[in-house]
C-alpha cells in the first residue's frame, strides 16, 4: 500500500427479508419486525431512524395491502443496513400502476401516506419488478451509525 493510499473501513451490510400476508394484520406484522431489527441492529426504538423507518414501513405495507393486493398473493419487505443509510422496500404483486404523491381532499381519510414517506425519507421511489409481477416500492433514510454493537 502507497504512503498516500488510505485503507478503507470494512462496509458493514445487514439485511432482513419476510414476506407476509396480504391483510392489515400482515402489515401490523411489517411495522413490527422492522422495528425489533432495527433495534437488534443497534438503532434503538425511540431512536430517530428507529422510528423514521418503521412509520415508512408502516405506510408502505398499508399500501401493499390496500392497492397491491392481489387475492392468494402476499407482499414482501426487505431491509437493508449499510451504516448509516437504511433502505426499505416492500414489494407487492400489482404492477399496473406506480405510486405517486396525489392532492388529497381536506376531509380524505387517505391519501397523505405517501407525502409522509417522502419528508421522512431521504429518497423514495417505485420500480416494475425485473424478478416477476408487481412492484417494489423503496425509501431510503440516513442516520448515524448504530449506537451499540449489532445483537
Amino acid at each position: 500500500m502507497s504512503p498516500q493510499t488510505k485503507p478503507q473501513s470494512p462496509v458493514t451490510v445487514r439485511v432482513f427479508s419476510q414476506q407476509l400476508s396480504s391483510t392489515p394484520r400482515g402489515a401490523r406484522l411489517a411495522r413490527r419486525l422492522v422495528a425489533e431489527r432495527l433495534d437488534a441492529w443497534g438503532w434503538p426504538y425511540a431512536s430517530e431512524l428507529n422510528e423514521a423507518v418503521t412509520l415508512i414501513t408502516a405506510e408502505l405495507a398499508a399500501n401493499a395491502v390496500r392497492h397491491g393486493r392481489v387475492p392468494g398473493r402476499d407482499f414482501r419487505i426487505r431491509l437493508t443496513a449499510t451504516d448509516p443509510t437504511v433502505r426499505i422496500e416492500v414489494e407487492d404483486a400489482k404492477g399496473e400502476q406506480l405510486p405517486a404523491i396525489r392532492p388529497a381532499g381536506g376531509d380524505a381519510e387517505g391519501g397523505r401516506g405517501l407525502v409522509l414517506v417522502a419528508a421522512l425519507a431521504g429518497r423514495w421511489g417505485a420500480d416494475p419488478r425485473t424478478d416477476g409481477v408487481g412492484k417494489t416500492v423503496w425509501a431510503e433514510v440516513r442516520g448515524h451509525e448504530p449506537v451499540r454493537k449489532p445483537r
